[in-house]
């Protein structure tokens, strides 16, 4: 590792010291950050499978419920049904902090009437079933957003603390610790001269 390119005096030993105190304190507070993250990472990664396998599922299972319904729905009955909105959505995003980094928050506010566009002798009950499960599942979907938008973000964050960490783990600090090492050699050889010295003008006055 190089050390820093500075004059071996005791007022750069000084700064360096210095500096080496805050890069280990900071390399710690660092650290543990990336521990955290990490952490709060794997609940919310292991959330967003849990939670994107579930709506998998649930889709899959509304794709059937459709195909039931419109086998035994007049085509232009369901269509109409599929298509009129229920109510209005709307979703508004935010953002919260996660150690530090901002991530996206959805709120889901909804407005209108709680039943279904349509006169319930217009449609099949497997039609209005079907209507029902989408309805139920558009939270799911936006929270499933939220978290894989979060974990994405968090996935970047603890990649960039790492390099940080890494850069004052084996960069900063091993070439402060060198230079420090070589300062105080220097300043201990100048020293023993200066000694060296000092005894030679003493012998000369006997």
């Amino acid at each position: 590792m190089a050390r820093l390119n500075v004059n071996p005096t005791r007022m750069e030993l000084k700064k360096l010291k210095a500096r080496l105190s805050t890069a280990v304190r900071g390399h710690k507070l660092l650290k543990d950050k990336s521990d955290e993250m990490i952490r709060r990472f794997t609940v919310m990664a292991r959330e967003n499978l849990a939670l994107r396998r579930e709506v998998e599922g649930e889709l899959a299972r509304i794709l059937g419920q459709f195909q039931v319904a419109r086998s035994v729905t007049p085509a232009y009955r369901a269509e109409t049904a599929f298509a009129l909105p229920a109510s209005s959505v709307r979703a508004e995003c935010s953002v919260t902090s996660v150690m530090g980094l901002d991530v996206p928050k959805i709120a889901l506010s909804q407005s209108g009437g709680a039943g279904l566009p349509y006169a319930f002798f217009e449609i099949t009950s497997e039609a209005d079933y079907s209507v029902s499960m989408v309805t139920a599942l558009f939270p799911k979907l936006l929270r499933l957003a939220e978290v894989e938008k979060s974990v994405r973000m968090l996935a970047d964050e603890i990649e960039r603390n790492k390099r940080r960490v890494n850069a004052l783990e084996y960069v900063m600090i091993p070439q402060l610790e060198e230079t420090i090492a070589y300062i105080r050699e220097k300043l201990s050889e100048n020293e023993r001269a200066a000694l060296v010295r000092i005894m030679k003008v003493k012998g000369k006055q006997q």
